[in-house]
């Protein structure tokens, strides 16, 4: 069971496809989210969550106080979960919110490819078995696209190597949660 955690829809339990997704641990994520709240990032953030699985990242920084999310995932049943869960968490907003929650049923090169749109806190959970030649190509087309002070969170399986990181995104920590590693980037201020 997939479930928030914390914030406005903490408890709401989330829908996961039966297969094709790997949902980041309960364990996981609350690091994950007291590390952000702790640097306060997701007060009105902009978020991404790339391959998102069931969402689960994104809707949990929209719980938390992020303003704007977009959740982006190719495979079918997985866009279905996220649709479904935005639109559970979506009716669960206190009122007034002007929150945004949108999912983009492409694949995470072909959305970040044309996009414009910048990202304060962006999550990368793809599938373990993808290539590190493709998450270098992908991490090249998310530089661009964050924010002058956004955090990147990553997470990988503990065997795989540190991520080629591109111009403008550089490496801030490493955290190992037994076969899951997670790392922290951030952006970089060309000279």
């Amino acid at each position: 069971m997939t479930r928030i955690i914390s914030g406005f829809a903490g408890s709401l339990t989330l829908q996961v496809p039966s297969t094709g997704t790997r949902p980041t641990s309960d364990r996981v994520r609350e690091a994950i989210f007291s590390a952000l709240d702790a640097r306060g990032a997701l007060d009105g953030a902009r978020v991404v969550d790339l391959y998102a699985g069931t969402g689960s990242l994104g809707l949990e920084a929209a719980s938390r106080g992020a303003a704007a999310v977009v959740l982006v995932e190719k495979g079918p049943q997985a866009v279905k979960a996220c649709r479904a869960n935005a639109a559970l968490l979506l009716r669960s907003r206190p009122r007034g919110s002007s929150l945004s929650i949108d999912t983009s049923g492409q694949a995470v090169d072909a959305f970040l490819a044309p996009s414009r749109d910048t990202w304060d806190v962006v999550f990368l959970d793809p599938p373990y078995d993808l290539g590190e030649q493709e998450l270098a190509h992908t991490l090249s087309l998310l530089a661009p696209r964050v924010s002058e002070d956004a955090t990147i969170v990553l997470e990988r399986s503990s065997r795989s190597p540190e991520p080629t990181w591109p111009d403008g995104l550089e490496l801030e920590r490493r955290k190992d949660y037994g076969d899951t590693t997670l790392w922290w980037a951030r952006a970089t201020i060309a000279d």
